[in-house]
């Protein structure tokens, strides 16, 4: 049975300031909470109906986790989403630790990405290409946010993502660093070396002056005439998918 000091407990993780006041976020969908379990997060409530217990008693035996068993109006009343698949966890974050720039590794580096949506995809579409290691501007949505969580679709427990001031971090791995622009080389036609950081940009804005003075390699994505811009997630894994081809 969960209390009504539970409930408020678990709605207040739909606020930043909440989660940052407790160290821990929420998790819907039995998807995630398989990763959450396969990971190395820490679980420290787990909300399940009647019905999903039944159904996963014996694939889930081996969880270290008590069940709190909840009915479907009252899962409802805690998730982000209209439909959660009968299943919510609530987890506690991992400290902010900063990612050290290893010898034939690379790094993402996003520039004040603002959509939750955006972010989720993108530690989504890193986690696909081998991409372990994220590094953000303080300006980067969230990532303990419930949509951010939710587009992730359970990749944000094998990608470490941090947060740091990008102009102080970026130099201090002195490696090669590659960013996105309307004018520069083809991405589909650069070789990307063994060691760097790649830069994506915000989505109205680009990659801010400041950070464009750290980046030694100008690569664009070439589009039909008339096109603005390409969402930030999509170009994205479009610079990915030719870095995994094209790396020396």
């Amino acid at each position: 049975m969960i209390s009504k000091s539970q409930i408020k407990f678990i709605k207040s993780l739909q606020l930043k300031k909440y989660r940052k006041e407790e160290q821990c976020f929420v998790v819907d969908g039995e998807k995630g909470v398989e990763e959450v379990l396969k990971s190395d997060f820490k679980i420290e409530m787990l909300l399940v109906t009647e019905s999903f217990r039944e159904r996963k008693a014996k694939l889930w035996k081996d969880v270290n986790v008590d069940w709190l068993i909840v009915t479907e109006k009252q899962l409802a009343a805690v998730s982000s989403f209209q439909t959660n698949e009968s299943v919510l966890a609530v987890v506690r974050q991992k400290p902010n630790q900063l990612p050290v720039l290893g010898q034939n590794e690379f790094i993402l580096a996003l520039d004040d990405i603002r959509d939750p949506g955006n972010l989720g995809t993108i530690i989504r579409t890193a986690d696909w290409f081998g991409i372990r290691k994220i590094i953000a501007s303080e300006q980067t949505a969230d990532g303990y946010n419930p949509k951010v969580i939710n587009s992730t679709m359970g990749s944000f427990t094998r990608v470490q993502l941090a947060y740091a001031n990008l102009m102080d971090l970026i130099p201090q791995w002195e490696a090669p660093v590659y960013g996105t622009f309307m004018d520069g080389e083809d991405v589909h036609e650069k070789r990307f070396d063994k060691r760097g950081v790649i830069v994506i940009g915000n989505e109205a804005n680009g990659i801010s002056p400041a950070i464009q003075s750290l980046v030694t390699h100008r690569i664009t994505i070439p589009g039909a005439v008339g096109a603005e811009s390409l969402n930030a997630a999509v170009a994205t894994g479009i610079v990915l998918d030719n870095w995994s081809r094209l790396k020396k």
